[in-house]
C-alpha cells in the first residue's frame, strides 16, 4: 500500500504543534513505519496570524473546520482542541463525512464515548485515542492488544502528572501544598486554575476510559468515587513517612471481592473466579508502602500497574503529558491507521458497544479498605476512649495509633492518627460522622485509604 494518507489537524496548540513537527520533520521515518506517506494537508486554528512552527506551510493553515473535514484529500481528522462542545461536533461530523478520527480528548470519550463509537461503527470508520489517557505511555494499546489473552483483574495508576509532581515536592522537598502547587505552575506542569488536576477530575476521566477497555464498564466520571489532593497537608506527609508510607493520587479499578488497592489486586491475581462480577472504581490519595512500585514514581511522570489473570503484574511508566510525549502517541495512532492495524483492532474491540461483558460498578460504600485517619483533638483525658468506642461500634478495629505531644503548653489541639484494619467504606464514614460531632474534635478529620 503506497497511497498517501491525508491528515487534517484540528487545533494546533502545544500538542498539535508537536504532531505537526513529527509529521513534517520525520516524514521519511513515518512513511517507512506506516508503509505509505502520511501527509499533513489541513491545519485548522482559531488565529492564523499566531506564530507557529516554521515547518508548517502557511497555505494549509485556516480557520475553516468544515472545509478541512469535507476535503476529499483528507482521510483522517486529528481532534486536539479539547473539551466536550465543539470537539464533539468536530468528531461526529468527521465520522459522518467518512473520515477516521484520532483524538487525545479524555473528557469527550469519558462523557460521550458511547455516542462517538456508535457513530464510528455506523460510518465504518475508526477512532484512535492512545494519547487520551497517559500521554506518551502506551497503555491503551497494551490493554487492547498486548494483554488481549488476559482478563484484567486490577489497575492501579498515577494518571495525573501535576498531582504527582506536587506530592513529590511535598514529600521530598518538605514543601507545603500551596508552595508545591506554585512551583508546579511556575514550571508549566499546572494550569492557572489547577482544579481539574488536584481534585481528581482529570484522573477520573482517564479511569473511566481504562475501565471501559478492561471491563466493559461504561462509568461516567461523576459516578467514580473521587477525592483530590487539596486536603493533604505537610503533617500527613510526615505521619505517612513515619508509618513507612508514601501518599500518591491513584486511579484504581479492581475485581474479585471488595478489598481496596494492593490487597484487592492480590485477590484478583489468585486466579479465583469472583463471586460477583463487579468492579470497584475510585480516584483518591492512597498511602502506599515505600517499597511499592508506584510509590517510587516521582515528579510529573505517569505509571499504570495492570494485573492480568494470565500474565500477572505489568508496569507501564513514562511522561504522561507535554508536547512531544503526547504527540508521540498521536502519531503512533496515525501510523497504525496507515498500516491498517487500527481498523482491525477497533472492529474487534467493540468498545462502548451494546455487548455486556458482565461487570457492574461496585457501590463505593461496600468497598473494604484500611484507613489512615488524622484527627485534631483537644488534649484531655477520655478523648481516645471516645474515638475508639465509636470505631468499635461500627466494627472497625485499630491497627496502630500515633499521637505526638502538644507543641504548646495549655492543652491546645493535638494531632491523633489512627490506622485501621480492613473495614467497609460505608461503616467507616458513619464512624467519621460521629467522630466529627464530638466536642473534643477541633477540626474536620482527614482520611485516606491504605494500599496494602
Amino acid at each position: 500500500m503506497n497511497d498517501t494518507l491525508g491528515i487534517a489537524l484540528i487545533g494546533c496548540g502545544t500538542v498539535g504543534g508537536g504532531v505537526a513537527r513529527v509529521l513534517l520533520a520525520h516524514a521519511d521515518r513515518v512513511t517507512q513505519r506506516a508503509g505509505r506517506p502520511l501527509e499533513l494537508r489541513r491545519v485548522v486554528v482559531r488565529d492564523p496570524s499566531k506564530s507557529r512552527d516554521p515547518l508548517i506551510p502557511l497555505d494549509i493553515i485556516s480557520t475553516d473546520i468544515h472545509a478541512a473535514i469535507n476535503d476529499p484529500g483528507v482521510h483522517v481528522v486529528v481532534e486536539l482542541i479539547g473539551g466536550t462542545g465543539l470537539a464533539k461536533r468536530v468528531v461526529l461530523d468527521a465520522l459522518a463525512a467518512g473520515k477516521h478520527v484520532v483524538t487525545a480528548n479524555k473528557a469527550l470519550l469519558a462523557d460521550a464515548g458511547a455516542e462517538v463509537f456508535e457513530a464510528a461503527r455506523r460510518a465504518d470508520r475508526t477512532v484512535c485515542f492512545e494519547a487520551a489517557v497517559a500521554g506518551g505511555v502506551p497503555v491503551i494499546r497494551a490493554l487492547g492488544e498486548s494483554l488481549a489473552a488476559n482478563q484484567v483483574t486490577a489497575i492501579q495508576a498515577i494518571l495525573n502528572g501535576t498531582s504527582n509532581f506536587i506530592l513529590t515536592a511535598m514529600a521530598e522537598g518538605g514543601k507545603s501544598y500551596a508552595d508545591a502547587l506554585a512551583e508546579a505552575q511556575n514550571l508549566g506542569y499546572a494550569e492557572a486554575d489547577p482544579t481539574l488536576d488536584v481534585d481528581g477530575s482529570d484522573a477520573a476521566h482517564k479511569l473511566a476510559i481504562l475501565a471501559q477497555i478492561a471491563f466493559g464498564v461504561a462509568a461516567k466520571p461523576h459516578e467514580i468515587a473521587r477525592q483530590g489532593i487539596d486536603t493533604i497537608e505537610a503533617i500527613d506527609i510526615r505521619f505517612a513517612n513515619e508509618l513507612g508510607y508514601t501518599i500518591k493520587l491513584l486511579a484504581e479499578a479492581w475485581t474479585g471481592g471488595h478489598s481496596h488497592s494492593g490487597n484487592g489486586a492480590k485477590l484478583s491475581r489468585s486466579g479465583a473466579v469472583p463471586a460477583e462480577p463487579t468492579v470497584a472504581l475510585h480516584v483518591a490519595p492512597v498511602l502506599l508502602r515505600h517499597t511499592d512500585l508506584l510509590a517510587q514514581v516521582r515528579g510529573a511522570y505517569n505509571a499504570v500497574l495492570v494485573y492480568g489473570d494470565v500474565v500477572g503484574e505489568t508496569l507501564y511508566q513514562g511522561p504522561g503529558a507535554g508536547q512531544m510525549p503526547t504527540a508521540s502517541s498521536v502519531v503512533a495512532d496515525l501510523i497504525d491507521l496507515g498500516v491498517g492495524r487500527a481498523q482491525r483492532t477497533f472492529a474487534a474491540a467493540k468498545l462502548w458497544g451494546r455487548e455486556d461483558r458482565g461487570f457492574t460498578v461496585e457501590p463505593p460504600e461496600r468497598v473494604r479498605s484500611r484507613f489512615y485517619l488524622r484527627l485534631q483533638v483537644v488534649d484531655r483525658p477520655g478523648v481516645l476512649a471516645d474515638v475508639t468506642r465509636i470505631l468499635a461500634d461500627e466494627e472497625i478495629s485499630i491497627s496502630s495509633l500515633v499521637q505526638h505531644e502538644a507543641e504548646e503548653e495549655g492543652g491546645g489541639p493535638v494531632p491523633l492518627v489512627v490506622v485501621t484494619h480492613y473495614a467497609s467504606t460505608g461503616r467507616f464514614r458513619k464512624a467519621l460522622d460521629r467522630i466529627t460531632r464530638l466536642p473534643t474534635t477541633a477540626a474536620l478529620p482527614v482520611f485516606f485509604s491504605m494500599g496494602d
